[in-house]
């Protein structure tokens, strides 16, 4: 049986801080509980003009939580791989920033 290789992606990990982890779960949670709302207010038949100021919010809670995350990974990844020499760290936040910016 062949041995299944990790994809990329899967490769590196970031190890977080008890407190870190908890700061962005609580975040998504609460996005979570937004989506959530935005689904019941489609069920309940509200108006468009409500969904779409909900739906706005979501965005900015995503928007908020990327930015939280892109300052963390450049303290800490970006910083660390940089100093061993892994100079493609740069390419990759490029990318990153690229996908976020569309």
């Amino acid at each position: 049986m062949a041995k299944k290789e990790k994809c990329e992606c899967c490769a590196k990990t970031t190890v977080r801080s008890g407190e870190e982890q908890k700061k962005l779960m609580n975040r998504l949670s609460r996005i979570e509980g937004q989506i959530r709302g935005i689904k019941g207010m489609i069920e309940k038949n509200a108006y468009c003009a409500d969904i779409l100021v909900q739906s706005a919010a979501v965005n900015a809670a995503v928007n908020s939580f990327n930015k939280d995350l892109i300052a963390s990974h450049l303290r800490t990844c970006v910083v660390r791989d940089i100093r061993e020499g892994k100079d493609d760290v740069i390419d990759e936040l490029v990318a990153i920033l690229q996908k976020l910016m569309k």
